[in-house]
């Protein structure tokens, strides 16, 4: 029997000090999380969004996101590095350009031409013909872009674009390992960085956030949101002038993880939240320790994402005006939402397609205000 106790007993003391001492990859600092407003007032549960339908993407799994181009065609970032394009109707998927990489924020510039943050390559610029280019790999400080993750274009030709963590290198850690490790250490290892195709210089428009994620641009172009995720909010971020790279909230405390944000018709901008947050990790926000612990337990018993399709669309001054839910998480792990023609296209890290909502508020009839903008009736304003 005192054999039995001392092997127990032993075993016990491994296990704990595995679970105390193991070496981790992170370095956990404090903080606090902010209350989370739970899915009450204008953030109710709902099944608005259940209603989507599937978009076919030629049999490439994870849309992570989408683009639409001056001639109404709609692109999908896939997770075999493909770049599916369909026709204006989102129908006829074709696999376009593979970028070798994993793609996971697009849009097109006034010329035609298709800006990819690569997570796996950084920056890239793809001309009409389909020609890749990679236009920033490091900054003009000379520092490795690790997770180049969302962008946009503003119509002066400048790309804004979220390095999501500069410590978490995708190759090494998984994609999602990575933003996991980010987020359990919120040390604030992502930023934001504007690329000038003019001069080809690469620089940080602000830094210290906790899994910079995605990036829009303002309506009238004065400033920049981007999504800190490990932060459940919104920031806004000025271009130009005095206050160039000033950071305030746009909004904050929100009830999940926020992935990507992209301007819509009228003022909106739409917001996707990937998961609910997770009461555990918010209780363990103030407990660096006990968070390197949770790291060394066995992948599945550690705190996970959650299947939720959350969608929320942003007035101008970051009021929630929609909040569209799928509890039942039928289209999973969803992080982006582009709207066009009277549609919300949705992309997902995991789902086997893309999917799309019809959407006809009283106030819009689809238009999509980014450049190369779609019209309520499916025109393109082509820029000059």
């Amino acid at each position: 029997m005192r054999r039995i106790f001392l092997s127990l007993s032993g075993v016990l003391l491994a296990v704990l000090g595995y679970l105390l001492f193991w070496p981790v990859p992170i370095a956990p600092v404090a903080w606090e999380a902010p209350d989370s407003p739970g899915f009450v007032g204008v953030f109710a549960r709902n099944e608005r969004l259940s209603g989507f339908e599937l978009v076919p993407t030629d049999d490439q799994h994870g849309p992570e996101a989408m683009a639409v181009d001056a001639e109404g065609r709609l692109y999908a970032a896939t997770e075999t590095g493909w770049i599916v394009r369909l026709d204006s109707t989102g129908a006829n998927p074709t696999r376009w350009v593979n970028t070798t990489g994993r793609p996971l924020g697009m849009a097109f510039d006034r010329s035609g031409t298709l800006w990819v943050a690569d997570g796996l390559r950084g920056l890239l610029a793809i001309s009409p013909a389909g020609d890749v280019r990679v236009a920033a790999r490091t900054t003009s400080a000379g520092d490795t872009i690790r997770y180049a993750d969302d962008l946009d274009v503003a119509r002066d030709g400048r790309v804004y674009f979220s390095d999501a963590t500069t410590k978490f290198y995708p190759p090494k850690w998984g994609g999602l390992d990575a933003s996991v490790l980010e987020i359990l250490e919120h040390r604030g290892h992502g930023r934001l960085l504007e690329h000038d195709p003019a001069t080809g210089r690469t620089e940080e428009l602000t830094g210290g956030l906790v899994f910079a994620n995605g990036v829009s641009l303002t309506h009238d172009e004065t400033g920049v949101l981007v999504n800190e995720t490990g932060s459940y909010r919104v920031l806004l971020v000025e271009r130009d002038g005095p206050g160039r790279g000033a950071v305030r909230p746009f909004i904050d405390a929100l009830p999940g993880f926020p992935d990507n944000i992209k301007r819509g018709a009228n003022g909106r901008y739409w917001l996707s939240l990937i998961s609910p947050r997770n009461a555990l990790v918010d209780q363990l926000a103030g407990q660096p320790f006990l968070r390197k612990a949770v790291r060394r337990l066995p992948a599945f018993v550690r705190p996970a994402p959650v299947n939720y399709g959350h969608l929320v669309a942003l007035d101008t001054t970051g009021r929630v005006v929609e909040s569209l839910q799928d509890p039942s998480g039928g289209y999973p792990m969803l992080t982006s939402v582009l709207e066009v023609r009277g549609w919300l296209y949705l992309g997902s890290l995991a789902a086997p397609t893309a999917a799309r909502l019809r959407w006809t508020p009283d106030d819009t009839a689809g238009m999509v205000d980014t450049v190369g903008m779609v019209d309520t009736v499916g025109m393109v304003d082509t820029p000059n």
